[in-house]
């Protein structure tokens, strides 16, 4: 395809790059026991990752006040902190071949990008540590946009990176990455390793699953 845009690949993080998912659950049971509320289940936090944090809490927590979802909010991320720290940063390990499968686009004509819920500070530290900060050309976070499925940080993205929705392809674990990649118009594709299930990737409308990263390299020469 020669459109004049530049092919983007854009992430999200936790659930398809990186695992963090028993800290996020650690920091989550925290948050609640600080407040005296009822224990949340892992399980339902699993399902509620990828949205930003008032959103997350509002989903765990329903018809209470946005006052209080914004105090949980700051609660977790100063829980997560500390559990991070205390965890020397080992609680969000890569998935497998992740790492390799990033820097093999290092010389080719595909760049890359991050759409994440995590907070920007929280992004920078995961990418700084497993030494992948300077692969990415756009880093899209919750602290400056609409939750997903909003499809602000898709949008921002391709204006960063310089593609279109017919050069990006979003790829993620969750149904609101695959949500908020269809409201961009952008092709989408589900990772089967992350926190929702395939019925669910395929319900909110991805075009593709993989099991691996070697299955992207084929959609992308596809797309692209």
């Amino acid at each position: 395809m020669s459109t004049g845009y530049n092919h983007l690949l854009l992430f999200d993080c936790d659930g398809t790059l990186v695992d963090g998912q028993h800290l996020i659950a650690d920091a989550m049971e925290r948050t609640f026991e600080i407040h005296q509320l009822p224990a949340v289940s892992r399980l339902d936090v699993r399902g509620v990752i990828g949205l930003s944090l008032p959103e997350a809490m509002a989903k765990l927590l329903p018809g209470e006040s946005n006052a209080l979802y914004n105090e949980l909010s700051e609660t977790y991320k100063d829980a997560y902190r500390d559990m991070h720290v205390i965890a020397a940063q080992q609680a969000e390990p890569l998935y497998t071949g992740t790492a390799e499968m990033l820097r093999s686009y290092g010389d080719s004509e595909i760049v890359l990008g991050v759409a994440t819920g995590k907070s920007k500070r929280g992004l920078d530290r995961v990418l700084a540590h497993h030494g992948l900060a300077d692969l990415f050309v756009t880093l899209q976070t919750a602290d400056f946009h609409p939750s997903k499925p909003h499809p602000a940080m898709v949008e921002t993205a391709m204006a960063e990176a310089g593609a279109c929705p017919e050069t990006t392809i979003m790829i993620g674990d969750t149904s609101y990455d695959i949500i908020m990649g269809c409201h961009a118009g952008v092709h989408t594709v589900g990772v089967d390793w992350g926190y929702h299930t395939d019925a669910e990737l395929l319900a909110a409308g991805a075009h593709d699953l993989i099991t691996d990263w070697q299955s992207l390299q084929s959609i992308a020469d596809r797309i692209f």
